[in-house]
């Protein structure tokens, strides 16, 4: 516990750090990153099962995923003013998966080759990179960055307190065979302090925020955020049990690997960026 909790703020404490110095490309940068080695693990994972992902070239189209939108959108931004360019990147990258596949593996494998590389891309940096996308919700760049920033402290301080709550009073348990340390009482607690923690960050730093993102809207908005974050942890447990892993590696120690790291951002950044573009 000591260890992991030394972990949490010396990665806290040195995002925070580049953030201030470097702003949003600090931010982009970070997630993309810490992307790479989530889906290098995940491909990893399914290289115990069985598949054999390229897992080079997929974890170098996913950080294209991320950084290519970005930067694009900095030097020409006409062109995400008509909608549709994120996809047509995916689009793109499926279009390489593809012509990749033919040349390489037998032919007893390119459906699985296939279907493990295209798996890997969509469903790490894909679904991540909604988070740099926050980045253009607010009105100014330190908004935008701070929205992030309110998502991933909303979905973090669920992971510690359905931790803490369900040490202290869990006893029904929520699923034994996926990961059967969770409880009810454990999830509860942590999607109301996740949503307490997003709800405090939003008073505590209003001047950073839009005008009208105060303390009930960003607790109530947390809340599903929250919600889908334990079903995104869950299903890292199902992909860590198929490979028959305790952890998804060591890059952190105390944590594990990235994934264990970000897993339960992978379904709530999508979710996040629907609910911040919808009521913001």
């Amino acid at each position: 516990m000591i260890q992991r909790t030394l972990s949490t703020l010396g990665l806290w404490a040195g995002a925070i750090v580049l953030l201030v110095l470097f702003g949003p490309h600090a931010g982009v940068w970070l997630i993309a990153i810490f992307a790479a080695v989530t889906q290098h693990e995940l491909y990893r994972m399914l290289e115990r099962m069985g598949f054999r992902p390229f897992r080079r070239f997929g974890t170098l189209l996913g950080a294209g995923i991320i950084l290519v939108p970005f930067y694009a959108r900095l030097a020409a931004p006409e062109l995400f003013e008509r909608g549709g360019s994120e996809g047509a990147i995916v689009a793109v990258i499926l279009v390489g998966c593809c012509l990749r596949v033919l040349k390489e593996r037998t032919l007893e494998n390119r459906v699985e080759t296939l279907a493990a590389t295209i798996f890997g891309v969509i469903y790490v940096p894909f679904m991540l990179q909604f988070i740099v996308r926050i980045f253009s919700l607010g009105e100014t760049a330190s908004a935008g960055m701070m929205l992030a920033l309110w998502l991933i402290v909303a979905a973090k301080f669920c992971d510690v307190g359905a931790l803490l709550v369900g040490s202290a009073i869990g006893r029904h348990k929520m699923s034994p065979t996926l990961s059967p340390k969770k409880t009810w009482e454990g999830t509860i607690g942590g999607v109301l302090v996740g949503a307490l923690a997003g709800g405090l960050l939003a008073v505590f730093f209003s001047n950073s925020f839009p005008e009208n993102f105060g303390f009930l809207k960003a607790f109530l908005i947390a809340l599903p955020v929250c919600g889908v974050g334990v079903v995104s942890d869950l299903i890292e447990s199902l992909i860590k049990r198929r490979a028959e892993l305790k952890d998804s590696g060591s890059f952190i120690p105390g944590i594990g690997g990235a994934f264990d790291l970000t897993d339960s951002l992978i379904l709530t950044a999508p979710v996040g960026y629907l609910l911040l573009n919808v009521f913001l």
